[in-house]
């Protein structure tokens, strides 16, 4: 992927206007339908301290709500210049300004500056990556003992409304969307070391959250392993 032209993309598609509707959104309803079922497993696994990178973090949603519940610090990472902004300006408003970090940029681009976490995050950021392998692989190189992410189901439905999405998108942002094979991401993520302990969708959306397998004996109790 060209850096160049995928933030430029990102920044078409993720501007200003839509940074501050989902952070309105956000202030009125809380966080979102993948990001409440990432949170929920992620407490449900006892994976709410330490620190977190938050890969493709949006406004920052969800670490927001992760720093609420006991994680201390946070990466993030936006290739979207304006809600890079609207993250610092949340972490301001919040009082947590000295507890998170943004990096702006293409996760795969800035990775080799980031620092491992306790827990790695992406709320939905696989679908937007044609070469997801890349992505996963180099985000499980920094996940110390969580790694949770989100992701289209796949069903036929699913790839009638992205690529319905794509051939508007295509005249517009330029921004495309993708449905990858979910058997093929978790045999990834399982072959890095992790072991899947919590599955939740809904009708669109799968959320799961992985332990890395040196992890689990301190654990397995806890979350009822």
């Amino acid at each position: 992927m060209a850096c160049c032209s995928f933030e430029r993309s990102v920044d078409r598609q993720f501007g200003e206007k839509n940074a501050r509707r989902q952070l309105r959104r956000y202030h009125r309803r809380g966080i979102g339908g993948t990001a409440r079922m990432l949170l929920a497993g992620l407490a449900k696994a006892r994976l709410t301290e330490g620190t977190v990178l938050d890969v493709g973090a949006g406004i920052g949603s969800l670490t927001f709500e992760l720093l609420e519940q006991g994680v201390e610090r946070a990466v993030i990472v936006e290739a979207s210049a304006a809600y890079a902004d609207a993250v610092t300006s949340e972490a301001t408003r919040r009082g947590r300004a000295s507890a998170v970090r943004v990096f702006r940029g293409d996760f795969l681009d800035v990775a080799a500056e980031l620092p491992s976490a306790a827990i790695v995050t992406l709320d939905r950021v696989v679908c937007c990556y044609p070469r997801y392998e890349e992505l996963l692989a180099t985000a499980l190189e920094r996940a110390e003992h969580g790694f949770a992410l989100s992701y289209p189901r796949e069903r036929w439905y699913m790839r009638a409304a992205m690529a319905l999405a794509n051939v508007l998108l295509r005249t517009t942002s330029g921004f495309r969307t993708f449905v990858h094979p979910e058997g093929a991401m978790r045999r990834l993520i399982e072959q890095a070391g992790f072991e899947l302990v919590n599955h939740a969708h809904n009708m669109a959306w799968s959320a799961d959250v992985f332990v890395r397998r040196a992890s689990m004996a301190g654990r397995a109790h806890d979350i009822g392993l």
